[in-house]
């Protein structure tokens, strides 16, 4: 019965209804905000004190004498502002779930489900996004659609047509002729080539792309050579791909959205910039050590029958065309500008768009090429609502809420142990939605534990970015994996064996990174 697309929907909003109407946390602390004069304290001091620490500063937290009573109430606290006639002060909740992130909360059950479910396109679940947070009082007009033209929104969009401009110049066929070349006729060889290969290439195009880009390599060989739908060759060879380019993108900034956001997250919460460069430094080496990873684990769970071989080719395709050297030279001058932007300051969205319009009046992409081959509704409406969604949990207050709740779980245990459950959640998490909606979910609620512990939110960001590369357990977890498993050559149930085999052994090999080559740098 739960197939059904109306009951999955009324189920869903079943689930909504009841976080709704559950009992609300209303916590011991309130921070006062605008009353400079502190008009106010001395009206609540039989009820609240002041946390220590607060006394000096221009807001401050007030904590409840007798937690549960009427008077410990945040809507006591505003009451006797009202009666004191001062309208300026507004009180906010610390330790506790206010009325709008509980909403939020409910927006975010219903949601959640509908990404696992599908009782509609991804797509207009993502747009869901934007209408649920006005309807519901949690976000104005505003707040809720800017972030679906977010900078990052932008970013993605044009890692996308870059991947299309280097189809049309002929760029993919010549990457997939050179491996072939170097690969022979072992179809062991071939898949650790290619994937390794595209893994690492995914680093600076993005994952779905450089999988999508393997697979039509790869399919015509494997007819060719009678590899037989579900057996362990075909698993070998299908799977290798999806795990070795979601592995790969966590390379640089461009290689998957989900680091753009780590990024944009970490500088709007807290200020901080990571630039290009500093992520490639510090994420890069993962990169390179998980992508063969990932693809060995794939060969010791599917070993590939040694007896196939795959047909050889001979053909030679020539020198680079003008149109494919025109194509390098721009998406090169392009990337260049963004190792650069320390220099000249300008956003990653605004030079990619100007790698975009290069390629338009250079001849090598028409607008038609665009519109028919780019991923709209993926690039616009997924990406842009899941940071709609990671904000909103910022700005409603339920981020604070989870922050303070879990803190206690890790206090003390400093950045490690920090890292440690971040990365694990975040690679749980990233498997029932897109690794861009995990990460900017999960950033929100990380950000205030690390401060409140006193570790560098950096290490969280860099954290998220990478870790919610691994979405290897479902084939709803990353595009990728959606894109391998649409030619039928696995069961979903194929790639959960080898994910839960994959997954905690690469977050291993991320942690070990963390530990030693962050610490060389001095981050941790």
């Amino acid at each position: 019965m739960l197939k059904n697309k109306n009951v999955q929907l009324g189920f869903a909003i079943f689930l909504g209804l009841i976080v709704l109407f559950l009992p609300r946390p209303e916590g011991t602390q309130f921070r006062v905000v605008g009353d400079g004069g502190r008009l106010l304290i001395e009206h609540l001091a039989q009820h609240f004190s002041v946390v220590p620490g607060e006394e000096g500063t221009a807001d401050y937290i007030l904590k409840a004498r007798n937690p549960g009573a009427p008077e410990a109430r945040q809507a006591f606290i505003a009451q006797k502002a009202a009666a004191l006639d001062l309208p300026e002060i507004q009180v906010e909740y610390v330790d506790g779930l206010s009325p709008k992130a509980k909403r939020f909360l409910a927006v975010l059950v219903v949601l959640v489900f509908m990404f696992v479910a599908e009782p509609i396109p991804l797509e207009i679940t993502a747009i869901c996004i934007g209408v649920f947070l006005v309807l519901m009082g949690i976000s104005d007009v505003k707040e809720a659609w800017a972030p679906y033209m977010h900078p990052v929104v932008v970013f993605i969009m044009c890692c996308l047509i870059f991947a299309i401009s280097l189809d049309k110049a002929g760029l993919t066929k010549r990457l997939g002729y050179f491996i072939i070349k170097q690969a022979g006729d072992s179809v062991t060889r071939f898949t650790f080539i290619i994937s390794i290969g595209l893994g690492l290439g995914s680093s600076v195009m993005h994952d779905a792309a450089a999988c999508a880009v393997g697979i039509v390599t790869m399919l015509p060989l494997m007819r060719a050579a009678g590899i037989e739908p579900h057996s362990r060759t075909a698993k070998f060879m299908m799977l290798s791909l999806p795990f070795a380019c979601s592995a790969g993108g966590m390379g640089t900034l461009m290689g998957g959205g989900r680091n753009m956001v780590a990024a944009a997250f970490l500088k709007e919460f807290t200020g901080i910039e990571i630039t290009f460069f500093d992520w490639i430094k510090f994420c890069m080496p993962a990169a390179i050590l998980t992508v063969p990873a990932a693809v060995f684990i794939v060969y010791l769970v599917y070993r590939p029958d040694p007896k196939i071989k795959l047909p050889q080719f001979d053909e030679a395709l020539g020198p680079l065309t003008p149109m494919e050297k025109k194509t390098l030279a721009i998406i090169g001058a392009t990337f260049i500008l963004w190792l650069t932007k320390g220099v000249h300051g300008f956003d990653y969205s605004v030079t990619g768009m100007l790698g975009i319009a290069g390629l338009v009046l250079g001849g090598v992409l028409k607008w038609d090429d665009i519109q028919e081959n780019m991923e709209w509704g993926t690039a616009l409406f997924i990406f842009g609502g899941g940071i709609s969604l990671g904000l909103a949990m910022g700005y409603s207050g339920a981020a604070d809420y989870f922050a303070h709740l879990f803190f206690p779980l890790i206090q003390g245990g400093g950045w490690f142990l920090l890292f440690v459950g971040v990365g694990v959640f975040g690679a749980l998490v990233t498997n029932a939605m897109a690794n861009v909606a995990a990460a900017a979910l999960i950033l929100p609620i990380v950000i205030p534990m690390a401060q409140l512990e006193g570790v560098d939110p950096t290490v969280l960001a860099l954290c998220l970015g990478t870790a919610t590369s691994f979405a290897m357990l479902l084939v709803i977890g990353c595009p990728p994996n959606a894109i391998a498993y649409s030619y039928r050559y696995f069961k979903a149930a194929d790639l959960t064996r080898v994910g839960l085999v994959a997954t905690p052994v690469l977050l291993a090999l991320l942690i070990l990174v963390a530990a030693t080559w962050w610490n060389i740098l001095g981050l941790v």
